[in-house]
């Protein structure tokens, strides 16, 4: 059986500039035998310049920040620390925040209203591989696919979305495009590294919206994180 000190030791990183969630946040790390909080800025431009040393396992990223927004440095970290794990924790609980947070790169969601404690257990099932997001958020985006009226079928990491269906699955180039998209790439990127025009590019995203059932990048990028695609 696992003891807390058999646990892997998980580098955070911190982008924040609440002062009490900041302190409270710190606190817990601190008293955790299985973390260290290795990175920490209350701005975004100390968050870009921190992205520029090594790079940690987890980086937690407030989107109101003085000097401009979090997304921004979640854009920049899916770059510079692709392997590192980004969750938002914030007060932003609106449609429009939570869809550009996903499309940049976050991989959890979750709002300032939970114990520092269970803030660490959020952690821990982000560096696990997890997607943490609070009961709120989630709400959110339940009552979005069931108003949409097609909800599409949860599909495990690596598995086509219906085998059944040959018009719902995607073919191995377009979830290359798809996995290009969701990093942040543009279309001229993406022809560039796949070595074909960026017409071709601009096909396979709409073939990839029509199977997928969505009508924007932010929704595409969403349902690909829902289903396991990427």
């Amino acid at each position: 059986m696992q003891t807390p000190t058999d646990r892997p030791l998980i580098h955070v990183a911190l982008v924040e500039d609440d002062v009490h969630f900041q302190h409270a946040i710190c606190a817990a790390i601190k008293a955790s035998d299985d973390m260290r909080l290795v990175r920490q800025a209350t701005t975004r431009a100390e968050g870009m310049r921190a992205l520029e040393q090594a790079p940690t396992d987890v980086l937690l990223v407030d989107l109101g920040l003085p000097d401009g927004s979090g997304i921004d440095v979640i854009r920049a970290a899916q770059v510079q620390w692709p392997t590192c794990a980004v969750m938002v924790c914030t007060t932003f609980g609106d449609e429009a925040h939570v869809l550009r947070s996903i499309e940049a790169g976050a991989d959890g969601y979750l709002l300032k209203d939970g114990a520092p404690a269970s803030m660490l257990d959020e952690i821990r099932i982000l560096f696990g591989g997890g997607s943490p997001i609070s009961p709120l958020i989630a709400r959110q985006i339940l009552t979005r696919f069931r108003d949409r009226g097609s909800p599409l079928p949860i599909a495990k990491r690596g598995e086509q979305i219906n085998p059944s269906d040959e018009s719902l699955t995607l073919s191995k180039r377009e979830l290359e495009v798809l996995g290009l998209v969701t990093k942040g790439f543009t279309a001229e990127e993406i022809a560039r590294l796949m070595q074909i025009t960026v017409h071709t590019v601009q096909t396979y995203v709409r073939r990839v919206y029509s199977k997928l059932k969505v009508s924007s990048k932010a929704e595409a990028i969403y349902e690909a994180r829902f289903q396991g695609l990427v």
